[in-house]
């Protein structure tokens, strides 16, 4: 019998997933990508194709940080908690609690939802923040370019791999911050603590073979690939 345990990305956004062998992933253009439908028997499909996101990453970076890296953390994730209390445990459960878990259910588990998030929060075409979110910039951060310049910062001066985040804190405000290695704004482990809203990945394999130790060139492009609309909606989502 197969079990089936839930993982809640962030405010309004669940995923049920099956624990089962791991089959190709169906390709999806992002408009029909759906992050409630996927199982662990269908790899989370990357909801453009690899090269949608040049020039400013290339296809080369996507393929392998998608379908190398971000597989490899499915896949161990999944693994780790295979047979235990954390099978059937939210995602926002087992972070919440990450110390008590293993460093693999820490580290895979990390991979695996940080990536989800990273991809999402990529694309083409969108506008910018909605009137909404960027009142809430503004209150935060004095302006949108000076909201840009602490993110960015955040990001190239993190030392070492991790990530940095833009989340709503507790008392639903903005705030920018960034973590090391797979940790996330979610983890009790974490030194920010929030409902993630945008994620950039700071590792060398999100950016060495076009960047290569050019980190704040791949950040100052990161900018170019933004969905607001993502962003925008994850915000609406958690300030209800």
């Amino acid at each position: 019998m197969k079990k089936y345990f839930t993982v809640i990305l962030f405010t309004g956004l669940i995923l049920t997933l099956t624990t089962g062998i791991i089959l190709a992933e169906k390709p999806i253009n992002k408009k029909d990508f759906n992050m409630k439908e996927f199982k662990t028997n269908e790899f989370p499909a990357l909801p453009y194709s690899y090269d949608a996101l040049e020039p400013y990453i290339d296809a080369q970076t996507m393929e392998i940080h998608y379908d190398r890296h971000h597989r490899t953390y499915f896949n161990n994730f999944i693994a780790a908690i295979k047979g235990s209390d954390l099978e059937n445990a939210s995602m926002e459960k087992i972070f919440a609690e990450v110390s008590k878990a293993s460093d693999a259910v820490r580290n895979n588990g990390g991979g695996f939802y940080n990536h989800v998030i990273f991809w999402e929060n990529l694309g083409k075409g969108s506008s910018g923040p909605s009137p909404e979110l960027a009142k809430a910039i503004d209150a935060a951060f004095g302006s949108f370019d000076k909201f840009k310049e602490t993110f960015s910062n955040a990001a190239k001066t993190r030392f070492g791999s991790g990530w940095a985040w833009l989340y709503l804190t507790s008392d639903k405000k903005l705030a920018v911050g960034s973590t090391p290695n797979q940790d996330n704004p979610l983890m009790d482990v974490s030194p920010v603590k929030g409902i993630p809203l945008l994620a950039i990945d700071v590792w060398e394999h999100a950016y060495y073979l076009k960047y290569q130790n050019r980190r704040p060139d791949y950040v100052d492009a990161f900018w170019h690939v933004v969905d607001w609309n993502t962003v925008n909606r994850r915000y609406a989502e958690a300030v209800r």
